[in-house]
Order: C-alpha cells, then sequence, then structure tokens
C-alpha cells in the first residue's frame, strides 16, 4: 500500500511539474520582445484587408519576410511608415522581400483608411486581437517595431521605435540577406 502511495504521489508530483513547464511563459527582453534573434519565427494565419486569401507565414520560407508592427493611433508608427515605404518596400519588393504591416487591434475598415493615408503600397494584414503581436512581443509593449525572417524562417534582425541609425542597419541587413 505505502509503494503505490509513493507512486501515485511520484507521478502526479511529474505531472504537475509537467504542466507548469509548459505554462512557463518567455520573459520580454529590456525592447519587449518574447523572440529572441536566431529563433524560428512564430507561425500565424495572415489575413489580407484586399480579399486575398489568407496564408500561413511558413507559407513564405524561401522568401526573406518583414514584419512591421503598426497601429494607426502610433505617432512614432506614422514617422516611420514613409521611409519603410520608400527605402525598403519600393527598392526591395522587385528583389523578392514579403513585407507585411501588422495592424493591431484595429477593424478592417480603419486599417484600410490608415494605409491610404499613409500612402503606403506594402499589404497591411489584419491583427484585431493582438495575437500575432503576442506571440512576438509582451503585450502590453508598444507596437512600433519589425521584425526581419530570413529565408529559413529564423528571426536576423529587430528594431524598435524609429531610430535612424538602427533603420539604417535593418535595411543594410536586408540588402545582405537578399
Amino acid at each position: 500500500m505505502i509503494k503505490k502511495l509513493v507512486v501515485l504521489t511520484t507521478t502526479l508530483l511529474c505531472i504537475s511539474a509537467f504542466c507548469n513547464a509548459q505554462n512557463t511563459t518567455v520573459q520580454p527582453d529590456d525592447r519587449g520582445y518574447v523572440v529572441r534573434l536566431g529563433q524560428m519565427a512564430p507561425d500565424f494565419t495572415i489575413e489580407f484587408t484586399d480579399g486575398t486569401p489568407s496564408k500561413k507565414l511558413s507559407d513564405f520560407r524561401g522568401q526573406v519576410v518583414m514584419l512591421q508592427f503598426t497601429a494607426s493611433w502610433c505617432s512614432v508608427c506614422i514617422k516611420e511608415m514613409p521611409h519603410i515605404e520608400e527605402q525598403i518596400w519600393k527598392v526591395y519588393k522587385s528583389k523578392g522581400l514579403q513585407l507585411f504591416g501588422v495592424d493591431r487591434k484595429e477593424p478592417k475598415e480603419t486599417v484600410i483608411k490608415f494605409a491610404e493615408r499613409m500612402k503606403i503600397t506594402y499589404p497591411l494584414i489584419m491583427d484585431e486581437q493582438s495575437e500575432i503581436f503576442s506571440l512576438y512581443a509582451h503585450p502590453s509593449s508598444g507596437v512600433t517595431r519589425n521584425v526581419l525572417i530570413d529565408k529559413s524562417g529564423k528571426i536576423v534582425f529587430m528594431t524598435r521605435l524609429y531610430d535612424e541609425k538602427e533603420f539604417k542597419a535593418l535595411v543594410k541587413k536586408i540588402s545582405e540577406i537578399l
């Protein structure tokens, strides 16, 4: 009877430890990211605003992908977006870059109007519930951030806010990996 009790207690402790390990979350870094350089980019479904059929991020393996987390109410995003349009999208889209503006917590109509107002031509995708954002950054973190993913699906560069020096380094990295 004691042996059965010991086995049962040990089994329950192991199950409890396993469940607790499964529920741990990655602590955000000092810029709010929960992903790290060299890590495979978390996969998600891309919902386009223009009616293009949904795709998975993993469908773009073999291509360089940049995710630009944004929102219409974000002043730093608004400052950065024309630079992304001119210095990244217009230069590198013909060289194979896939660029998606991931609009956080806004309805489709707002996202469409935002793209029109900003005069950007790269696709904005929907993240109404902030599920995509939460795969990459802590939910309480700010949106102005870019994640660059190489052809193998690994994260190779991340930015936060708009800093000219960091932005130039992002452009250089895109050029190098394309």
